[in-house]
C-alpha cells in the first residue's frame, strides 16, 4: 500500500486529469519560464494555460522547492 501524497503533490493526479499534461511537462514549462518569483509564475500559469489558482500554486511550490533543494545539494 502506498502512502497518499502530501502537500502540493496531492494535487498532481487531479492536475493531470483536468489539464491533460503530465506533471513533468508542467515542471519543464515552469523551469523554462523567464519568471522566477512564485506569484509571477502562478499568475502566468493561470493566464496562459488556464490553470486554477490552487493547481498553479501547487505546481509552482513543488517545482521551486525541488529546484532549491537541488541547488543546495549541488
Amino acid at each position: 500500500m502506498t502512502a497518499a501524497a502530501k502537500g502540493p503533490a496531492s494535487y498532481f493526479p487531479s492536475i493531470e486529469q483536468k489539464y491533460g499534461r503530465p506533471i513533468a511537462e508542467w515542471k519543464d514549462l515552469i523551469r523554462a519560464s523567464p519568471l522566477t518569483r512564485h506569484m509571477e509564475l502562478v499568475t502566468w500559469l493561470k493566464a496562459e494555460h488556464g490553470l486554477g489558482h490552487g493547481h498553479a500554486n501547487a505546481l509552482v511550490a513543488h517545482t521551486l522547492a525541488e529546484s532549491k533543494s537541488k541547488s543546495e545539494a549541488g
